[in-house]
């Protein structure tokens, strides 16, 4: 999963990006409204965490736009205010939850699993299930029906992670890169077909009837053979 962290404390925007990369998130951190609006605006992010007080434009109002856009991204605001109007604003505005300054690790580890709940991409304990396979988007693990368990690196786990969210859809190779690198990374197309490749293979070895099929041109299918 992809977050979003627009926070104009470096050294807090640093520390959040640790804590989430240590969780298995993969985390962009940029640190003004301005910037933060540009990004959340590609549509490549599962989660946003939005500072509201921030330089060029404000936090509420990236909101604005983000959800005049048609952004529907889950948006966890953060900020040093705390009050009760504060927390209406930002919700009224289109956020999906706030977390007031200072904050604990595991309470916004919390939010961020409950707020990609609501929006239907993972189940409580981070598990996607498709076909006879099961993945653990915490421990990166996969595992089969028939018993079958192997360990996959980050990157094969966030684009299995998409395909899955993204079943029977083609997902372009386009789409990949911008996901699992960014939409301004250099990454070429055939970083992409290797993970496919890696991720094939381990499908094989699991005996899975699940398959990565090739559109040729376009991008690729997760499907169950029959």
């Amino acid at each position: 999963m992809r977050i979003l962290i627009v926070e104009d404390e470096h050294h807090l925007s640093e520390a959040l990006t640790q804590i989430l990369r240590n969780n298995n998130y993969s985390v962009d951190a940029v640190h003004d409204g301005s910037l933060g609006l540009d990004h959340a605006l590609s549509g490549i992010y599962d989660l946003i965490i939005l500072d509201i007080m921030l330089p060029e434009i404000d936090g509420i109002t990236a909101l604005k736009h983000i959800r005049k856009e048609g952004i529907s991204t889950p948006v966890i605001l953060l900020t040093a205010k705390g009050g009760i109007s504060d927390k209406v604003t930002g919700l009224d505005s289109g956020a999906d939850d706030y977390l007031a300054k200072p904050f604990s690790t595991e309470e916004l580890l919390a939010r961020i699993r409950s707020a990609t709940r609501r929006r239907g991409e993972l189940s409580p304990d981070h598990i996607l299930i498709f076909g006879d396979i099961q993945l653990n988007t915490t421990n990166l693990k996969l595992s089969s029906k028939n018993g079958k368990e192997l360990k996959l690196i980050l990157k094969e786990s966030e684009l299995l992670e998409l395909l899955i969210l993204r079943k029977n859809t083609i997902t372009s190779k386009e789409m990949i890169i911008e996901k699992l690198w960014g939409y301004d990374s250099d990454v070429e197309y055939n970083n992409v077909e290797v993970y496919i490749s890696f991720l094939r293979k381990k499908l094989v070895f699991l005996n899975s009837s699940v398959s990565i099929t090739t559109i040729r041109g376009v991008g690729y299918v997760l499907e169950v053979k029959s």
